[in-house]
């Protein structure tokens, strides 16, 4: 089709160390890893449809010297890179500004260090940020953020999360706002700039919901529902699609590892929602909703979307500070 617009599509490389963190078991402490399983099979994925997208990569991550080759071949297929923080945690937004100075400069330099690749995007980690997030982003020199969720069912999800947790009450109080809260719902599915406090500006690009139901259409959601049922699952993504279009709504989404993963691959993930799904399975699936997803838009990293917007609406960020 010559008539797609640009979309833009995103994968967040959490590792297994941070899946295992959040959920609070103690084998995060090890660091344990799948990125030499994930990335070679993300990147067969996209290889095959013929896109380059945005990877947020975590700075621990990038950090450690074995995982610079597998990391490096992420830039070296012509992604862009992204900065997902240092050490992923949720809670981001209850940083104070010189823990996120060092943070997120931390990951800044780990990942361009990796990767041969200096990050101008950020996306926080379970979707959490602040006004001094934005700040310390700015005066690294990036241009976009993508991290706002405006999901209505975030209560929801943050329950289901801290009822399965092996968090303690201490822990779970930390985590009280995960994955935003309804104001966070209200907020804008359409990219705007956030109006910062020195008179510069940063664009942000929301992680698209349906519109007028704002429930969530990104890949892990589509993958839960197709392990309850493939035909409820693709109805939904067609709905989604078809919104988005009525809407006049460009959706930018996002992947995840376990969106590549299956319990054959990693069974000590088993408490994630989707990980019931044998991994030739999970592909198959994915491979569906990218079809039909390509059928409408034309994939493209976040930063050159980015850099075609044009007269965006300017918000203030009505945001948590630290």
């Amino acid at each position: 089709m010559t008539d797609r617009k640009k979309a833009p599509l995103s994968l967040d490389l959490d590792n297994k160390w941070s899946y295992l963190k959040t959920h609070g078991d103690d084998a995060w402490q090890e660091f344990p890893s799948y990125l030499e399983t994930i990335v070679p099979r993300a990147l067969s994925v996209l290889d095959e449809w013929g896109w380059n997208i945005t990877w947020f990569l975590v700075g621990k991550d990038a950090e450690i010297t074995d995982h610079h080759d597998i990391l490096r071949s992420i830039s070296d297929a012509g992604h862009e890179i992204g900065n997902h923080s240092f050490l992923h945690e949720p809670w981001l937004h209850q940083y104070t500004q010189p823990q996120l100075i060092d943070d997120l400069g931390r990951a800044h330099d780990a990942i361009g260090a990796a990767t041969g690749q200096t990050a101008v995007g950020f996306r926080g980690p379970g979707f959490s940020l602040s006004a001094d997030t934005l700040e310390v982003l700015e005066s690294l020199g990036y241009k976009y953020d993508a991290t706002t969720f405006p999901n209505a069912l975030n209560p929801i999800g943050r329950f289901y999360y801290l009822r399965t947790s092996n968090l303690s009450d201490e822990e779970k109080e930390r985590r009280s706002a995960l994955f935003g809260t309804m104001k966070d719902a209200r907020r804008s599915n359409r990219p705007y700039e956030w109006s910062l406090a020195n008179g510069n500006s940063m664009v942000e690009i929301p992680v698209t919901t349906m519109p007028l139901f704002r429930v969530p259409i990104h890949f892990s959601y589509l993958l839960f529902l197709g392990g309850k049922s493939q035909v409820l699952a693709k109805l939904y993504w067609k709905m989604a699609l078809t919104m988005c279009r009525i809407a006049g709504t460009v959706p930018s989404l996002l992947l995840h590892p376990l969106d590549f993963l299956g319990q054959d691959d990693e069974p000590d993930l088993a408490f994630f929602p989707g990980m019931n799904i044998e991994s030739s399975k999970k592909l198959d699936l994915i491979n569906q909703f990218l079809a039909m997803w390509d059928g409408q838009y034309e994939t493209t990293p976040l930063g050159p979307y980015v850099d075609q917007l044009t007269g965006l609406k300017t918000k203030e960020p009505d945001l948590m500070k630290a």
